[in-house]
């Protein structure tokens, strides 16, 4: 191993033993279902904000998103755009209405909980169909995360470590379960604060440094066009790599695929592990702090992510799209991000221990993500199915027990789901973040909103997203092609509509909400909790 590479793996150990010491210290102080899922709906405003949106942002944020305006250009930034108006919207309409209903509908824990107490289910239907969704597509997505992790650590020490990537996968998945295990959602929300703050900071330091570095003797333009030496996608037309409305061979972007990244924004009324830090925060004033600060760290973090893949073209001294010894395509544009830290903080021991904090970043933004998943998970199954259905007398300490067996076998799953090392993060996050968003978004935002909205709408609007999903993105129904590869829509755009038209139609061709459920329904907005 290299003295690089070992000055790296120091910065790497340090960062990983503070994560595990925060679930330590919060295992003391989880005693109860509550505590460990909802943190005791205690919440402070900046914990709730960085939580939140660190929890959001996986590795995509840092690997996903830059990989593909690496290739494309500024077009591919119409997701960053639907990303920002669906978390400005969600933090002013969902946030604090959320989290007063669930309080006033039987103290809900969870959102499949929620949508049980909200209309009334007597036999739990759409709250065992709310936590098996959760299970199936938290696998997918926490296997995003995992893959992340073993891809950075691929990159960084691959040439020193057999199997590397199996070796990073592995250790991802045991810090992440360490902690989450211990702590629950306090050491989750703690530890999600201090990465925010460390994905700020490097998002915000890289491109600034690598663009000063490459602009120093030569303008942007010359500079991107000194590397655009890849085998596909060549920046043939500068302009068109710079415009939101053109490629980087200057051919135009269409309306499917505007649409298709707005739609993104759509996902986030339905992402549990975001929506449930509304659950938790303290107060009302607390919700409108949160809301600010939220929205800041999005606007800096998105932007600056897209930063990263407009210079890391034209900065970095490799190409990451390369053709094998067979001629086959070879893309690690995913990479752009690390790559950019190994070129500017290299040289001395002092750079290069800053470089590796600041590849920290990476790991931070896939830990907490990933941890989230994995305690929302818990909490359907042992909530939701064991307490809720299975055992309802079921005593605090069993059903935390679940709660925790049910984390390590995600992880498990998302272990196994993560092996390929060609895996895409971009894409494992796109099918994730479609399911929740088509299942649940259009239920939460008309239990939330519309008094009309009943049982029998909620769950067919739930089933009709997340089985629309299913088959744009995973049935061969088009020539061998999926929907989504055949049409270029992204699959939410399609699930998100139908879903809610389902919920709405039969909502209203079935019989009407009580007048218990009604009353409850107008009294949250007296609410002052």
């Amino acid at each position: 191993m290299t003295q690089n590479q070992t000055i790296t793996l120091v910065a790497f150990a340090f960062y990983m033993v503070l994560m595990i010491g925060i679930g330590v210290f919060y295992s003391k102080k989880t005693k109860n279902n509550e505590d460990y899922f909802l943190g005791g709906r205690n919440l402070g405003g900046w914990t709730a904000a960085l939580s939140a949106q660190a929890s959001d942002m996986s590795g995509w944020l840092l690997m996903g998103l830059p990989g593909s305006i690496y290739l494309a250009g500024t077009g591919k930034m119409w997701i960053a755009i639907g990303l920002l108006i669906g978390t400005v919207l969600n933090w002013f309409f969902v946030a604090s209405r959320l989290r007063k209903y669930t309080i006033v509908s039987g103290n809900s824990l969870t959102i499949p909980s929620f949508f049980q107490n909200r209309y009334r289910d007597k036999h739990g239907i759409i709250k065992i169909t709310a936590a098996i969704i959760i299970a199936i597509f938290f696998a997918v997505y926490t296997a995003s995360a995992f893959s992340a992790g073993a891809k950075l650590f691929s990159v960084l020490f691959g040439d020193s470590i057999d199997n590397a990537y199996t070796v990073g996968l592995a250790i991802a998945a045991v810090v992440i379960l360490v902690y989450t295990l211990l702590g629950g959602f306090k050491a989750v929300c703690t530890t999600d604060f201090i990465q925010g703050m460390l994905m700020l900071v490097a998002i915000l330091a890289v491109p600034v440094a690598a663009y000063t570095i490459m602009t120093w003797d030569q303008g942007f333009s010359t500079a991107l066009m000194s590397h655009a030496n890849l085998p596909k996608n060549e920046i043939t037309d500068v302009n068109g790599f710079m415009s939101l409305f053109h490629s980087a061979d200057g051919s135009a972007i269409n309306a499917k695929d505007i649409i298709s990244g707005l739609a993104w924004g759509l996902g986030y009324f339905g992402m549990p592990h975001i929506i449930i830090r509304f659950m938790a925060i303290k107060n009302e004033t607390e919700v409108k702090k949160s809301r600010k600060i939220a929205i800041v760290w999005v606007v800096l973090s998105l932007t600056a992510a897209c930063l990263v893949g407009l210079i890391a073209r034209g900065a970095l001294s490799k190409a990451l799209v390369t053709t094998d010894a067979a001629g086959n395509i070879v893309d690690n544009s995913e990479n752009a991000f690390i790559e950019l830290i190994r070129q500017v903080f290299s040289g001395n021991g002092v750079l290069i221990f800053i470089g590796g904090i600041f590849l920290c970043g990476i790991l931070a933004a896939i830990m907490s993500t990933a941890d989230s998943q994995l305690l929302v998970t818990s909490s359907a199954i042992s909530e939701d199915i064991y307490k809720g259905v299975i055992k309802k007398n079921a005593d605090e300490k069993k059903a935390l027990m679940i709660g925790r067996v049910v984390v390590v076998l995600v992880a498990i799953i998302a272990f196994l789901i993560a092996l390929n090392p060609n895996s895409s993060v971009m894409k494992l996050v796109e099918d994730a973040w479609g399911g929740f968003g088509a299942a649940f978004g259009p239920v939460v935002l008309l239990a939330l909103f519309w008094k009309r909205s009943n049982l029998a709408g909620a769950i067919a609007g739930m089933a009709t997203g997340a089985a629309t999903i299913l088959v744009w993105s995973y049935l061969p129904l088009a020539g061998g092609q999926t929907l989504s590869n055949s049409t270029g829509i992204y699959s939410l755009a399609i699930g998100f509509p139908l879903a809610l038209i389902i919920n709405v139609i039969v909502s209203l061709i079935t019989k009407k909400p009580s007048d218990e459920i009604i009353e409850e329904f107008d009294s949250i907005k007296n609410v002052d909790i």
